[in-house]
């Protein structure tokens, strides 16, 4: 049977629909059997992420999800330009909502509709709130979306328009947050939190196991931006899960990009902090990764250590210029994604390293 367990004490949970946090207040993470996976376990006939199903949080017999899928996941991986052959995109905001979110929403209200939860709560920066809201509209369960006043005009529309209420709150991500948490404590809520739920990132881990299928090995590098780490963290444990069945003989090295604005993980670890501070979020075009105080902070840093890996920031200049740069190659991306594009732009890479980037949301969701 799967628990939860906290990453801070170690202690176990039964998963229930309104455990969403240990009692001392640490992080969860599912505990299950181990994961096996080989290629010829791939559904090749489901051209989704639902491929991947047999390493999926659900029993052999579960059918909840195929009433809930709107195809989301396998998405393009393809060369950067003839100029950089060894340089790839893989175009996530080709999704339903138009954000890699997808990946992890599908997978949590799946798992929520499993469990008869008719109500939820998220709070969110745009994308997540917009995946959340969508997937549930499918899965006929009520939903509640916790948004900064200052949140993109064409997101908070997104969100309505899947029939979601909206709560907005006057102040930064972390106020968002404190006033979702609230309110589950006094309504008793199911709370479909991309960064708390430990299901969300069990559906961010097929973005690894895409890669690994699309190139049939894996690169020598992701680079991915990060504010709370739902990429970041699901691309690491898909790997960790591909090593551990010897699919693969070594995890990435992981470069993580934030905004020079609102760098709180990148302050920790230069550093060499096991967890981040808060900070002062300063103002950033990158809403997305705009954490002042990532509550996963010491996974995400365990993990870019675990890889070798390294923290780039980037200044709001260079992610316009980036952003311009994409659409000069076709690519019409969310200011997040030109900040993880600036990043990329700035590493000092080898002149045979294969990297991989995320296009994480489209263009058109942002003025």
């Amino acid at each position: 049977m799967t628990e939860f367990k906290c990453y801070k004490c170690h202690k176990r949970f039964n998963v229930t629909e309104w455990m969403w946090k240990c009692d001392c207040g640490g992080m969860l993470d599912l505990v299950k059997e181990k994961v096996t996976f080989t290629p010829k376990s791939i559904q090749t006939n489901l051209p989704t992420m639902w491929r991947y199903y047999d390493v999926l949080p659900f029993t052999s017999v579960a059918t909840t999800w195929k009433s809930i899928t709107m195809g989301e996941g396998f998405t393009p991986l393809v060369q950067l330009d003839d100029d950089e052959p060894n340089t790839f995109v893989k175009v996530d905001y080709m999704m339903p909502t138009l954000s890699f979110k997808d990946r992890g929403a599908a997978v949590l209200i799946a798992k929520a509709k499993e469990l008869g939860i008719t109500k939820v709560i998220a709070d969110s920066s745009g994308n997540a709130g917009t995946s959340i809201a969508a997937y549930a509209r499918r899965a006929g369960i009520s939903c509640t979306i916790f948004l900064s006043d200052s949140t993109s005009p064409k997101k908070i529309a997104q969100i309505k328009a899947h029939g979601a209420t909206i709560r907005s709150i006057k102040g930064n991500r972390e106020d968002v947050a404190a006033a979702a948490q609230q309110a589950l404590k006094e309504e008793k809520i199911f709370y479909a939190s991309h960064i708390y739920n430990p299901y969300f990132y069990e559906g961010t881990k097929t973005y690894a196991y895409e890669i690994w299928e699309q190139m049939q090995t894996m690169p020598d590098t992701l680079i991915i931006p990060v504010g709370n780490g739902t990429l970041l963290l699901g691309a690491f444990y898909g790997c960790k899960e591909l090593m551990e069945n010897g699919v693969i003989e070594r995890i990435p090295k992981i470069v993580a990009v934030q905004a020079e604005n609102c760098a709180p993980l990148a302050k920790a670890f230069f550093k060499n902090e096991k967890t981040a501070k808060p900070v002062e979020n300063a103002g950033t075009l990158a809403e997305g990764i705009a954490i002042a105080k990532p509550a996963r902070s010491a996974q995400i840093l365990e993990a870019v250590r675990a890889t070798g890996g390294e923290f780039i920031t980037t200044f709001e200049e260079e992610i316009t210029s980036a952003r311009v740069a994409l659409a000069d190659k076709g690519f019409y991306v969310e200011p997040t994604t030109a900040a993880n594009y600036a990043g990329y732009l700035k590493y000092k890479r080898m002149s045979d390293e294969v990297i991989v980037i995320p296009l994480c949301g489209a263009g058109i969701k942002t003025s």
